[in-house]
């Protein structure tokens, strides 16, 4: 066993014998001291701890010192009643107390323990009350966070496991003292009773000689009473010490400083502060109030508010010097090359120019509309784009911007300022002059109109809009093309995990059984680059379960899910109560296009002949052109088996082209053939 161990439970033990076996004044003294020093010991571990849970053990100490402190009052009332003496520093502070009168010695200190009983003893234990209540409560709340901090990876399990058990030591702990604060209220009770006891049993002992010594009514009551304040005094003080302790103890908030530090720091850190209060205090010396007390303090108060300033204009100083030989040490460090080499998905950067649609406080609205864009795409298509960064560039012109992924630019666009652009939808009644442009998202033929023709256009029948919304649509469609080069590993990681809460059994079949992550990537990558939305896993995944044990294959998988999201895609794709225009596909081509198909290693590919694929691009541009009704380009049908191949074909020449097969067409879509691509003979 420990020695230290063994010690506690002797001091226990001790202090429970205190209560029975009587002790000289001697010995009275030593373990008086003793009681004084360990309230000091706690005290000041109070002000210095961190936090309040450094000092677990308190409650457990508030118990222990208070048996003890007790025990002493019962030897030291023994004592005075059976003696008439209770050792040297009981009489010595009696007899400072009472300074040669009792009456003055006794209000003294009933007005010490009012202090300790009234408001530091009922206070602390209101303290710990209200604090263990509080901290119960918050347990749930702070429990979930680390969880969903555990969840998100921002910290590990070793790191949940420290803050899980900090909270419950709190909890432990704030518990303890709300019932140890009653061990503190208890004792003052018992102080006072004691004191009242011992007066009075002094007084009577000693007028009746029942203790060997005869004394008249005012000596007894003197003699007993500075014995009883003195007794009552080094119990008290103590008392007062621990009281304090606790209250400091329960009402620290959880800090890296010391308590010290942080009172100087929030007390006497505003300068302006310091300076008005040395005023006041030096306008007061003009008054009948006495000035040789008030204009010191006031100018100590200007003195220290002078002296804060300086001091906080070092501290910058020095902040500034750390800050730039961090930054200086930080570009000397070889391993910060690493973060050069990270690139940013998506990039929208502008001239100087647009800086005003972006900076809100000069009323630019794009950032919010960004943050949208991503919102929109996730209600849309089912996954998520990744942070859109926003930056200007002083090496385009003022009225450009530029669209990068992955840190190349894809596209570049120029607006005009003060103009609006006129989108001609077709269905214009009378053209409007302006600057003849295209609109950079969909290509259709627009100009640049004046504000104060905007009105007019919209008349018209064209489709107006500000230059934020230009660059906003802009980048939307460009992002929407490359959807699906934003999806990692990582995120179908997050959508398999996101889907086993509520289909675990699903899941546990498909992955990693039956697929791996990097073979449901590829199937969810192709439906995004044909703007297919993938929001409805569930459908996704049995399908997958379902055909992944006959095929590997991933652009054979793709079109499974495809023919399983018919319902969705003919809603995407067609439009309601009116026939729609689509071309259809020559059975020959087809037929050809299956003849050519060839294996390898990554999957199947069709290899015509480039010419033939020449004539089949050519041929279906010509009949898209004719049949094109406002902006609405036909779709093109196919088989199911040859879909996959033919929009392969054509991706590359017409990548805005869509491309169904008749399985992906809802029975509920009335539709209409207005021709049959084909390649000529000749």
């Amino acid at each position: 066993m420990k020695l230290s161990n063994v010690a506690m439970g002797i001091v226990v033990l001790f202090a429970v014998l205190l209560f029975i076996v009587p002790i000289p004044a001697g010995a009275l003294d030593f373990l008086i001291a003793v009681n004084i020093t360990v309230s000091l010991i706690l005290i000041l571990n109070a002000i210095y701890v961190k936090e309040p849970i450094e000092m677990s053990v308190f409650p457990t100490l508030l118990l222990i010192t208070t048996i003890f402190r007790l025990g002493l009052n019962l030897c030291s009332t023994r004592l005075i009643l059976a003696q008439g003496q209770a050792g040297q520093i009981i009489h010595t502070f009696g007899s400072w107390v009472a300074s040669g009168n009792v009456i003055v010695g006794v209000i003294l200190f009933v007005i010490i323990v009012l202090i300790n009983f009234l408001v530091i003893t009922k206070g602390a234990e209101r303290v710990a009350e209200v604090t263990a209540r509080f901290t119960l409560d918050a347990m749930p709340g702070k429990q979930m966070s680390i969880d969903a901090d555990l969840n998100s990876g921002a910290i590990t399990d070793v790191e949940a496991k420290e803050r899980r058990a900090k909270i419950q030591q709190e909890s432990s702990f704030y518990g303890a003292m709300d019932g140890a604060s009653k061990f503190i209220k208890n004792d003052s009770i018992a102080s006072i009773v004691i004191t009242f006891i011992n007066i009075i049993g002094g007084i009577v002992l000693g007028a009746t000689g029942l203790n060997g010594e005869t004394l008249s009514i005012t000596e007894a009551l003197s003699k007993y009473t500075i014995l009883t304040i003195g007794d009552g005094l080094v119990s008290s003080i103590p008392s007062l010490l621990t009281s304090v302790s606790s209250a400091i103890l329960i009402t620290k908030s959880a800090k890296d400083s010391d308590l010290g530090e942080d009172m100087v720091k929030q007390l006497f850190g505003q300068a302006k502060v310091l300076k008005l209060t040395g005023w006041v205090l030096v306008a007061l010396g003009f008054t009948p109030l006495p000035t040789f007390a008030l204009w010191p303090a006031g100018i100590l108060c200007i003195w220290a508010a002078s002296s804060v300033e300086k001091q906080k204009v070092k501290e910058q100083i020095a902040e500034e010097v750390v800050n730039e030989d961090e930054e200086i040490e930080e570009i000397r460090k070889p391993e910060n090359v690493i973060g050069l080499l990270q690139v940013d998905p998506i990039e929208l950067e502008f001239g100087y120019g647009i800086i005003p649609f972006a900076d809100k406080s000069q009323g630019g609205d794009m950032l919010d509309r960004v943050a949208m864009i991503r919102k929109q795409v996730a209600i849309d298509f089912g996954t998520v784009v990744p942070i859109i960064r926003l930056r200007d560039n002083i090496q385009l012109n003022p009225n450009q911007y530029v669209i990068k992924i992955k840190g190349v630019e894809i596209v570049r666009g120029e607006i005009m300022f003060d103009h609006y652009l006129a989108i001609d939808t077709g269905f214009t009644i009378e053209e409007m002059q302006g600057i003849e442009t295209v609109e950079p998202a969909y290509g259709m033929p627009a100009l640049w109109i004046p504000e104060k023709d905007r009105e007019k256009a919209e008349m018209n029948g064209y489709t107006v809009t500000d230059a934020t919304t230009l660059i906003i649509t802009h980048l939307t469609e460009t992002i929407k093309a490359h959807l699906h080069e934003f999806l990692t590993r990582q995120d179908v990681n997050v959508l398999i995990e996101k889907t086993k809460e509520t289909n675990d059994v699903l899941i546990n079949e498909l992955v990693p059984k039956l697929l791996g992550i990097g073979e449901i990537q590829k199937v969810l990558q192709n439906l995004l680059k044909e703007k297919i939305c993938v929001r409805d896993l569930i459908t996704i995944f049995e399908t997958l379960a379902d055909y992944a044990p006959v095929t590997r294959d991933t652009d054979l998988l793709t079109e499974y899910v495809r023919q399983a999201l018919a319902r969705a895609i003919s809603q995407q794709t067609f439009y309601d109560n009116e026939v729609n225009r689509v071309l259809t596909l020559d059975p020959k081509v087809e037929q050809d296009i299956m003849d050519s198909v060839q294996k390898n290693e990554q999957g199947s590919y069709p290899a015509l002949e480039p010419s033939y694929i020449n004539k089949l691009v050519n041929n279906m541009k010509q009949m898209i052109e004719e049949s094109i009704v406002g902006n609405q380009a036909p779709i093109i049908l196919t088989s199911p088996i040859v879909r996959i191949y033919f929009k392969k074909i054509v991706e590359a020449s017409l990548p805005q082209v869509v491309v169904l097969s008749y399985n992906e067409v809802d029975t509920k879509v009335e539709i209409q053939s207005i021709g049959m691509v084909t390649v000529d003979e000749n």
